[in-house]
């Protein structure tokens, strides 16, 4: 029953993320913000939600070990999305080559990518520095910096996100394509309606594979510490990976990206900023090595991508293999 509904839960997140990423294009489209911006700060924000929600439940539950939860869920997101889930992009474009115009080269907006990646090393640098031995009364105005750095970030980001999506490239409205108008831009209700419903979709899907996933864990034996570090994240990174699969399948680079990279940034400054805040925010040996290969995949993603500007075979496994490292460190450890 357990395998059923996993693969249930995986049937509505993809479903979910079909419904939003096709919304997301029109909100952005219809809010006037370019490509870059649209992905990394719409997409990015409202997929990051699942895995957001589990520190937070995790502190308020207060029951044994829930500290041990929300850190390692709060240093396992970054983490995943800066390997497994650049891995799975660059893999996805290598089988739609035929069909992209650009091959596996990028056509991203290169001033986003670039914040993005510099934004994201520096400020999860900074959390697993942190999280080395920092004095407690140092904590709470640590915690702000980091929700004021996001600011301005978002700022920046609307500021200069690239170009407008036309609405010729944009496929029409999901919950408009039964109606007279398919051809017709749709309305701001209709985009916030599916918006609203593929994101609500994405959210239950998760948290039901969370759920079945958890179960699986205690029968096996999983410590909690490992669990939120490995298990729970990679549940709930499944949306950003959706959505920039069917993005990159359509040669829609910003959005693709964007909508990891700008997760990345989310991940590495806000529930940091919680963590500060509400835990004591002590590493142990499995969350700093996660940390540091999590930054070493930012790393190979600034080099490959921004540097090269295209998926290449070697940064491909690169990701893979710093991510089958972490697997194999908590074998051993």
């Amino acid at each position: 029953m357990e395998v059923v509904l996993l693969f249930a839960s995986f049937a509505v997140i993809l479903s979910g993320a079909l419904l939003f990423t096709n919304a997301v294009e029109w909100a952005g489209h219809r809010l006037e913000m370019g490509e870059g911006a649209t992905g990394s700060l719409l997409a990015a924000v409202g997929t990051a939600m699942p895995e957001t929600l589990i520190p937070i439940v995790a502190v308020v539950s207060g029951t044994a070990g829930s500290e041990d939860v929300a850190i390692g869920a709060i240093i396992g997101a970054p983490f995943l999305l800066a390997t497994i889930a650049m891995a799975l992009v660059g893999t996805s474009a290598f089988l739609f080559r035929s069909r992209r115009d650009q091959g596996t080269r990028l056509s991203v907006h290169v001033e986003t990518l670039d914040r993005d990646l510099i934004f994201f090393l520096v400020f999860f640098a900074l959390g697993m520095g942190l999280g080395l031995g920092l004095p407690t009364a140092v904590q709470i105005p640590a915690a702000v910096f980091f929700v004021l750095a996001y600011g301005a970030y978002v700022r920046r980001t609307l500021r200069g996100g690239g170009e407008i999506q036309e609405a010729h490239t944009i496929g029409p409205l999901f919950i408009s394509r039964a109606g007279p108008d398919i051809d017709a831009d749709p309305s701001s209700r209709l985009i916030v309606l599916q918006f609203v419903v593929g994101l609500g979709a994405i959210v239950g899907g998760a948290h039901l594979f969370v759920e079945e996933l958890i179960h699986v864990a205690e029968t096996i034996g999983v410590e909690p510490l490992v669990l939120s570090l490995v298990l729970a994240p990679l549940a709930t990174e499944l949306p950003e990976k959706a959505n920039s699969f069917f993005w990159v399948r359509q040669g829609k680079d910003s959005l693709a990206l964007g909508n990891i990279t700008g997760a990345m940034v989310f991940q590495s400054t806000l529930p940091i900023a919680f963590g500060l805040a509400f835990t004591n925010w002590d590493l142990n040996h499995f969350a700093i090595v996660s940390a540091a290969l999590g930054l070493a995949g930012g790393v190979i993603a600034y080099w490959a991508l921004r540097l090269r500007g295209r998926f290449e075979p070697l940064p491909i496994a690169l990701w893979g293999g710093l991510f089958v490292a972490f697997l194999a460190y908590v074998a051993v450890a």
